[in-house]
């Protein structure tokens, strides 16, 4: 026997939501994420779903957002990966402290140093190698 519509509670709960995400503070939890995983939020954040849930001995509320991140992969020439890294709305606020680095990933200098001894022993590689100089050279004095 129901006490109460099923829509009514789904509305309330609805507008309950929506009201606790229209106080949220993104100045703290965009400071919690930057401390937690070393990224910022860009202003594409959208609300997915939220529901009230119990953790630990207490109510509380959770709620999933959508979030955009730049995302910024570096790799070598060989297909090695050098640095990935998760940048906010702008890439040159970003520091070496913005990237998260595998252990198994050599230095740049290491890769660089690879790369010449690779390009030496493929006269493809040189080849190509030389030809984009020269586009990058007609670019500039364009």
């Amino acid at each position: 026997m129901k006490v109460a519509r099923k829509e009514s509670i789904e509305t309330g709960e609805k507008e309950l939501l929506d009201t606790i995400i229209a106080e949220l503070d993104w100045e703290v939890i965009e400071k919690k994420l930057k401390e937690k995983h070393n990224i910022k939020l860009q202003e594409d954040v959208e609300f997915n779903n939220g529901d009230l849930v119990v953790h630990g001995n207490k109510i509380a509320y959770k709620l999933n957002f959508d979030v955009k991140i730049t995302l910024s992969v570096l790799f070598d020439r060989l297909g090695e990966c050098i640095d990935i890294s998760a940048a906010g709305e702008d890439e040159n606020t970003g520091s070496e402290d913005d990237y998260i680095e595998d252990n198994e990933v050599e230095s740049l200098e290491d890769k660089t140093t690879e790369n010449s001894v690779y390009e030496r022993k493929n006269p493809m590689a040189e080849e190509l190698s030389g030809m984009i100089d020269e586009i990058n050279n007609d670019d500039e004095e364009e």
